[in-house]
């Protein structure tokens, strides 16, 4: 029986960004690789901030932006060799009452309870995919999505080793991102990874099918492969618990 290994992405591309080339390495080495990405639900007529969000990457109100980054999700795990990422139905920041950029990276909103319902939905996600290794974020750069996905996750941690990543592009846009979620880390032992030729091929091939992310993350594709390539085909974690023996060497 193959061992599973379950990546929980925030958003329609953190999991590829972030930990694509270790996906990509445990998928190759013979594990079930599961990504499951919260915050995919389509809103029809979005308004405010919402639209905007959708208007200032070229694509006009009548585009499904979500169901649109649906399918870069499932074209980046087909580049990555893993299977059909899960997509859970769960509305982004914008739609919850978060009006304005900085906003997505400051307090939770009061009135803001999705992260109840994340707890339920990961405890049967667990339940599903019967996991060996789960690989999470550490909330890197503060985002509130980010941040509710942490905290809903250990609300329902089960006893499994746990490879929380940091999270890119945030790690790279300022000199000292935030780190709201920094005390929860410090007790567990850094592990950078090296990816190898392969897995950050795939990685790279992943991170590109995020097509309508490109130009507002990255400036375009050189900058994506410029910024990749800064990252010395590593990608960095945090180890919580005992890793099955060999997975990453």
């Amino acid at each position: 029986m193959m061992p599973v290994a379950l990546a929980i992405s925030p958003h329609l591309d953190d999991a590829a960004f972030s930990a694509g080339g270790t996906l990509a390495r445990l998928a190759a080495g013979g594990w079930q690789v599961v990504m499951a990405t919260v915050f995919t639900a389509s809103v029809a007529d979005p308004q405010g901030f919402a639209l905007a969000c959708q208007l200032d990457k070229g694509l006009g109100a009548e585009v499904d932006y979500m169901a649109l980054r649906r399918a870069e999700d499932d074209a980046a795990a087909q580049a990555l060799g893993i299977e059909s990422p899960v997509h859970l139905p769960f509305r982004e920041a914008p739609h919850r009452g978060y009006a304005s950029a900085p906003e997505l990276f400051s307090e939770l909103r009061p009135d803001d309870k999705v992260g109840l319902n994340l707890a339920d939905a990961f405890e049967r996600l667990m339940t599903d995919t019967r996991p060996d290794l789960i690989l999470a974020p550490q909330a890197v750069g503060g985002h509130v999505d980010h941040v509710q996905v942490v905290r809903a996750f250990r609300g329902a941690q089960p006893p499994l080793p746990v490879l929380w990543w940091r999270d890119f592009p945030y790690t790279v846009r300022d000199a000292a991102p935030k780190e709201p979620l920094r005390h929860l880390f410090e007790p567990y032992a850094e592990r950078a990874v090296r990816l190898g030729v392969e897995a950050e091929r795939r990685k790279a091939e992943a991170c590109a099918a995020y097509a309508s992310q490109i130009g507002f993350q990255f400036g375009g594709a050189e900058g994506l492969k410029a910024r990749l390539a800064a990252e010395e085909g590593i990608e960095r974690f945090r180890v919580q618990g005992r890793l099955p023996d060999g997975i990453l060497d």
